[in-house]
């Protein structure tokens, strides 16, 4: 199993931090380097300049927003990329949900699993460098009766294929995940529920395609936190959970509320939301858990957490990605150095 680093969101008040924290990843043997964008850093931008002040780490987007590009955008950027980095970059790509992609970008949510499919094809046409034409029911390029005509993108890309990854919740997109891309981006992760809410899905849309999950790289985010006082510690990601399970999306449409559902937290899931979406952050903070907290973070003794690691890696882990956590600059490389020392221990390197 191979780890990886979230550096989450620039300009989430850890800016000047983050660049060291990529350093120590890339100095220890990190295998990627994940970036995130919502409504406020893009990812292409922060991933560019941690490839220019690292040397062998991998770079990726977790996620770059579907629509926040046109595809053929998206596959110039991950060609240039790629190409500047010295073949390092992996494109993670994902629908981001309602509110971000009708009130940021202006684009209707719906059918976002054609949405992705078609994306995903016109960006594997146009990174193969073919003459780009497609007609779907969300794109036709050319457009037709204009003065367009099928174009090659003109940049080398540094690898024939960039490693495609989505991020994925629902069954659905867990399914077409396994049938189109190279990997899957999960996020809450469980490794007791993993097989469940994720894994069999994933199989059975390699298994459409005749093929096994071997080469499939199965790439969930988890919070790292380092020491003795385990409850203390879940507390640090109450407020991140909170977050996720009642208030990113509605009422009706929140992938993480429903992952929480069908791990078996369907009434302290329906509380969460409800003390979230009526104002009440620090009741929703408290509503959570601790054992949803501590099923999908690491936490406590380089001990404890290689025998979690384990428990991943038996799940079906294949790059296990640690987003360090700590109030300093210091703790969170400790974090860091704590994530390889577990590994090591786990027998897993």
């Amino acid at each position: 199993m191979r780890l990886g680093i979230n550096l989450g969101y620039w300009g989430a008040g850890m800016d000047g931090d983050n660049l060291a924290v990529a350093q120590e990843a890339d100095r220890l043997g990190y295998d990627v380097c994940w970036a995130a964008e919502a409504y406020g850093s893009d990812a292409p931008t922060v991933l560019t300049w941690v490839a220019a002040q690292t040397e062998s780490i991998d770079v990726g987007s977790a996620i770059m927003q579907i629509p926040a590009r046109q595809p053929a955008m998206t596959a110039m950027t991950a060609a240039t990329l790629d190409s500047l980095s010295g073949g390092r970059f992996r494109l993670g790509l994902g629908v981001s949900g309602p509110q971000v992609s009708e009130g940021w970008y202006g684009v209707k949510f719906d059918k976002p699993l054609a949405r992705t499919r078609e994306y995903v094809e016109i960006v594997r046409r146009a990174m193969s460098r073919e003459r780009l034409s497609y007609e779907g029911e969300h794109w036709t390029l050319p457009l037709p009766d204009g003065p367009g005509k099928p174009i090659k993108l003109t940049v080398h890309p540094q690898r024939e294929h960039i490693p495609l990854y989505i991020a994925a919740i629902g069954p659905k997109n867990l399914e077409q995940t396994g049938e189109i891309a190279d990997g899957a981006l999960l996020i809450f992760p469980s490794a007791e529920h993993l097989e469940d809410t994720a894994v069999k899905h994933l199989r059975a849309g390699r298994e459409k395609t005749g093929k096994t999950m071997e080469g499939f790289d199965v790439c969930p985010t988890l919070p790292l936190a380092v020491g003795d006082d385990i409850n203390g510690l879940a507390d640090m990601f109450r407020p991140y959970t909170a977050l996720y399970v009642g208030g990113m999306g509605s009422r009706k449409q929140n992938f993480y509320n429903q992952l929480a559902q069908r791990m078996g937290y369907e009434k302290e899931a329906a509380e969460i939301q409800d003390k979230y979406l009526s104002g009440d952050k620090s009741g929703a903070a408290a509503a959570v858990p601790h054992q949803l907290i501590d099923q999908t973070t690491l936490l406590g003794s380089v001990e404890r957490i290689a025998e979690r690691m384990q428990a991943y890696a038996a799940a079906g882990v294949t790059t296990l990605t640690l987003a360090p956590a700590g109030f300093t600059l210091d703790e969170r490389l400790a974090a860091l150095r704590a994530g390889t020392d577990a590994l090591e221990l786990s027998g897993l390197a």
